[in-house]
């Protein structure tokens, strides 16, 4: 095992391991003494997490490729194996996870629970292959009042929070059923993607044509709409008005930061047009 799991180490971090079956402990070192002894180190959370995820995989490895000691291994249930890791290391565990799977043929069945989102992005777009074999995502859905679960198709609404609400606005848009609290949920993307590329205010994310005002005058729009007094329970229709100005902001939004055109169909095209 220590061969299997050295290797799978040495993708993620640049320390090694010794284990003493005699004493069931495990040390972890970078350098050997004079008598090539470990000199023990200690090793960070995430460090810890990461030895033990390559120990699981290399046990699940053992039952993807079918080995005696462990053909009775028929699911491979995995929680949140990212927990304290960065970024980086949980996209390499995510592709090589999803690699394992696919390789693995069918002979194991695989449940991983997460709540990371790039971890689970990763995986989603690693195992779906949306041409020959789409995947069918469903949500777990807990019901407290009668203690029972159910499983909820969804399929058609993105998993990323201010892509479904872009979906919504969109749909919103191709029914003209614009409503003045559909301003506040667009102010609110284009602060998040003001503050993702750098800018200090959503303004900068408003297209603004050279000796054209719109830029202004429609982020001036945005600001008196935004900040009324908008129930989502008492919704009021926009104005004819407003309403054009929302579909040009959301248009051109939309033509400048690119999106999956199979979420949004026909409106980059009118944006660009």
């Amino acid at each position: 095992m220590e061969s299997r799991i050295g290797l799978l180490l040495a993708r993620y971090s640049d320390f090694n391991f010794f284990i003493d079956y005699a004493e069931w402990e495990i040390t972890f070192f970078r350098e050997r003494d004079e008598n090539s002894d470990p000199i023990p180190i200690k090793v960070s959370r995430g460090e810890e997490n990461i030895f033990i995820w390559c120990f699981f995989l290399a046990v699940a490895q053992l039952a993807a490729d079918g080995q005696q000691a462990y053909d009775w291994v028929k699911y491979i249930y995995a929680d949140d194996p990212i927990s304290s890791l960065d970024d980086n290391n949980a996209i390499a565990v995510a592709c090589h996870l999803a690699n394992l799977l696919k390789n693995a043929n069918g002979k194991v069945k695989a449940v991983i629970s997460t709540h990371h989102a790039l971890f689970f992005n990763v995986m989603w777009n690693a195992l779906n292959d949306r041409k020959s074999n789409p995947l069918q995502p469903y949500f777990l859905n807990c019901n407290k009042d009668v203690g029972s679960y159910t499983l909820r198709y969804t399929g058609e609404t993105p998993f990323f929070h201010h892509v479904a609400l872009l979906k919504q606005l969109h749909e919103a848009v191709e029914a003209d059923q614009l409503y003045t609290y559909h301003f506040n949920i667009l102010r609110s993307i284009l602060e998040k993607t003001a503050t993702f590329h750098g800018f200090p205010n959503f303004s900068a994310c408003i297209k603004q044509d050279k000796d054209d005002e719109d830029g202004i005058l429609h982020a001036r729009l945005i600001n008196v709409l935004s900040h009324g007094n908008y129930s989502l329970f008492e919704p009021r229709e926009m104005l004819e008005e407003n309403k054009e100005n929302f579909k040009r902001i959301l248009n051109d939004f939309m033509a400048n930061y690119r999106f999956n055109p199979e979420l949004f169909p026909g409106i980059t095209e009118e944006a660009s047009a």
